[in-house]
């Protein structure tokens, strides 16, 4: 979750670094700092706590200059934020300096064993053994001494670690977060994530486990942890660097709301025929006959993905016929789930690099299922280790609550629902037709959505200081309830609540009095038979609310007059097939949620204790 910048080259190191750090800033931080090698042969360390301009002030009054240096952005697991606890770290004769991103498990042994040679600590992180462990193996090479250090820590890490005993050189290593590592003209760059190297350079490959990148002015040296040289894919990032700037927009969460019209459309380019009604996941490495032998599907994801993951169930049963099941990630393994070669594992991550669905993959492969990544992210380490890939197309998203990721997933998942029907034959192919062009429409309706921003920023107004929210929904409308409360949970640090709203009666009626929003999903489908009768057991909920005082906001199709004439607040969205209504009613939410924070003073990009990619258990 930490952001970490390394360069080398011959330009000045601190600018750069900072740069990186700075597009590094939607991942979540409490401190920062770097270090770097000068010209004359020091190692200079500056660290602060806080965010990245107190760093930017600290070198305004003491600068650094060089053209070799790595810095960091720290959420804090071990040790308090501070600056003798933030990043980078040294060795004892301050000759080594590490940054670190993720948990090492052994460190409390290591420290011990540390202790006992004759080794002096100053911070309370686990980040610290490893400056010394490196110390403890240097001979004079510091890739190999971080290869010796690397084989000894367990748990998760990202390192890079540059040394004035052996300078012009950045080391870097990985198991488990994300390394990227970019490729300019006599310049290199080491990053947790690519929107820090796109200012430099296109040109990028990813680490794996195990690996060990070596970065000099004269390129970059790739081995395993025990030396031996391999090689790994490079690949031209087609991102726009501009792509990851606001744009205009007060936040890049505004931002990244009205790019969803974009990025649906973006998600869908390529993999449907309107005529034929066809869907063709080409990329996907898995024969259709392999998909016809499927049996079941397994669901795994975390946050807002397994809420994707949960509309995604109701899209493949209905259209697919599979039965499927969703579990978190972080709770996959620990249960022994029952696999066999003919379960179909998807798995759902924005970054490609959660940490819990990576470890849910591995344990869905461990017993023989094949696996399915759904990401954003092209080379992340979860598709790299999957069978097949199903690329969402958002561009980078830097808020750290996902918007136009979800409603990406949900399409994502929508495609491979028609895929499978049509592989199985449970689709028609005039329904089929009909339903690719009931999606094709999708992006134009949330054009309209949209339009009700000036509306939703007045309902903000009447809500944001209430202390807690409830959101209901039915069926497939249920996980948009769940999303919305997270929304609104993650941006404005109000208590909020998704529930089904079947189970009022059993207990979230006591909740309600007259100082309770409860926002409920009421939307109609009429095409439908299960539609009509799910959303008169909606107003039964909304007439339970009112009976007890509480302040409905609904969400109701366009031109329904019975939800609108019981609730105190209407959202209007556009009619829409059902199957397809999740991707339009979640957009009023996010925008409310939006609304209220700012309302509140909060930080909407990076709200606090919370990170874009958990990359750490």
């Amino acid at each position: 979750m930490c952001g970490i910048v390394g360069y080398v080259g011959a330009r000045k190191a601190v600018p750069i670094i900072l740069d990186g750090l700075r597009r590094l800033e939607y991942r979540g931080y409490d401190s920062a700092g770097l270090a770097v090698i000068t010209d004359d042969g020091q190692l200079l360390v500056r660290r602060t706590e806080g965010r990245l301009r107190n760093l930017e002030e600290t070198l305004r009054m003491e600068p650094v200059d060089g053209c070799c240096g790595i810095g960091h952005t720290r959420w804090a697991t071990h040790g308090r934020p501070s600056e003798e606890n933030a990043h980078p770290h040294r060795d004892c004769k301050g000759e080594i300096v590490v940054v670190h991103n993720g948990v090492i498990e052994n460190y409390l042994a290591l420290k011990h064993e540390l202790i006992e040679a004759g080794h002096v600590f100053k911070t309370e992180t686990d980040t610290e053994v490893i400056a010394h462990l490196v110390e403890a193996a240097f001979h004079g090479d510091l890739a190999e001494a971080v290869r010796a250090a690397a084989r000894r820590l367990k748990g998760l890490f990202a390192i890079a670690v540059i040394s004035k005993l052996d300078p012009n050189k950045v080391v870097a290593a990985r198991m488990g977060p994300p390394v990227a590592v970019g490729l300019g003209s006599d310049e290199y760059v080491v990053a947790s994530d690519v929107p820090a190297i796109l200012n430099l350079t296109r040109d990028v490959f990813f680490l794996d486990d195990g690996d060990v990148a070596v970065l000099t002015r004269d390129g970059v040296l790739l081995t395993d942890f025990e030396g031996r040289p391999i090689k790994r894919a490079v690949t031209r990032i087609l991102w726009d660097p501009i792509m990851a700037e606001k744009g205009g927009y007060k936040h890049f969460m505004l931002k990244e709301i009205f790019e969803q019209p974009r990025a649906v459309r973006d998600t869908i380019l390529g993999r449907v025929g309107q005529e034929s009604g066809r869907v063709f996941l080409n990329e996907i490495d898995i024969a259709p006959a392999e998909f016809r032998r499927f049996r079941e599907i397994r669901i795994v994801a975390c946050g807002t993905s397994w809420h994707a993951g949960l509309v995604g169930k109701f899209m493949i049963e209905r259209l697919a016929r599979l039965p499927v099941e969703v579990d978190y990630g972080s709770e996959f393994r620990y249960r022994d789930p029952i696999l066999t070669p003919e379960t179909l594992t998807v798995l759902i991550s924005q970054s490609g690099e959660t940490a819990d669905t990576l470890a849910a993959q591995r344990e869905a492969k461990s017993k023989g299922s094949r696996t399915l990544a759904i990401s954003n992210v092209l080379g992340s380490m979860l598709g790299r280790e999957a069978d097949g890939v199903l690329l969402t197309h958002c561009g980078p998203e830097i808020g750290v609550a996902s918007t136009k990721t979800f409603t990406s997933q949900l399409t994502a998942l929508f495609l491979l629902g028609l895929y499978l029907g049509q592989l199985r034959d449970t689709l028609e192919p005039e329904r089929s037709r009909t339903l690719v062009e009931d999606l094709l429409q999708i992006p134009a309706k949330m054009e309209t959505v949209l339009t009700a921003d000036a509306r939703i920023e007045e309902l903000a107004r009447k809500l944001f200081r209430a202390t807690d929210f409830l959101f209901l929904g039915r069926g497939m409308h249920f996980p948009i309830a769940l999303e919305g409360a997270l929304k609104l949970k993650e941006i404005s640090y109000i208590h909020a609540e998704g529930y089904p709203a079947g189970e009022m009666k059993h207990g979230p009626n006591a909740l309600i009095d007259e100082n309770l929003p409860v926002v409920v999903i009421a939307t109609r489908d009429k095409l439908s038979v299960r539609g009509c009768l799910r959303y008169e057991k909606t107003i039964s909920n909304i007439q339970e609310v009112k009976a007890r005082e509480g302040h409905v906001i609904a969400v109701v199709t366009e031109g329904d007059d019975q939800a609108s004439k019981l609730a105190d607040e209407v959202i209007v969205v556009p009619d829409c097939r059902s199957l397809l209504s999740p991707l339009l009613e979640i957009v009023p939410l996010q925008l409310l949620a939006y609304h209220i924070g700012v309302r509140r003073g909060c930080d909407v990009d990076q709200p606090r204790n919370l990170a874009k990619s958990v990359t750490v258990e």
